[in-house]
């Protein structure tokens, strides 16, 4: 039986035009502290348990790494509460009943947070430490500094 070759000459005008992906952006995201903006959050059921599970993208904004990605999944149990309802207020989202969570999970995206990631054998976890917030630029107050009238 004759094989049948395969002609690829179609593609070498758009092959030569590619560039080869970097796969150091596919390197897992070293352990240490972050600042992370929240991109998206959903609420889906886990895979293998099929408990609610609330799945967060926090892409990267300081103080390495910019624009790479990490995933957090929080699985949700009654052992696991505690630890979600911690990271809901830390976010800034406090609510009298879980129930409430989907319609409030747009109020989670673009939230700025401090996390620390580290691994543990094969286990790598992101903990939420606080919430980063940008103050507004104070207004100079008639009166105060650089007022010549001041004594001092």
């Amino acid at each position: 039986m004759a094989r049948r070759t395969i002609d690829l000459a179609q593609f070498d005008n758009d092959f030569r035009n590619q560039q080869p992906d970097d796969r150091s952006e596919m390197d897992p995201v070293p352990d240490g502290k972050y600042q992370v903006q929240v991109e998206k959050v959903e609420l889906k059921e886990a895979q293998t348990t099929g408990n609610p599970m609330l799945t967060w993208t926090l892409r990267i904004i300081a103080p390495r790494l910019v624009n790479r990605v990490m995933w957090r999944n929080s699985v949700i149990t009654q052992n696991t509460l505690k630890y979600l309802k911690t990271d809901l207020h830390i976010c800034g989202l406090d609510l009298d009943k879980l129930s409430d969570l989907p319609k409030h999970l747009r109020k989670l995206l673009d939230v700025k947070l401090e996390v620390t990631k580290k691994t543990k054998g094969d286990n790598e976890n992101i903990f939420f430490n606080r919430r980063i917030t940008t103050e507004p630029a104070m207004k100079p107050v008639k009166g105060l500094a650089g007022d010549d009238d001041v004594p001092f």
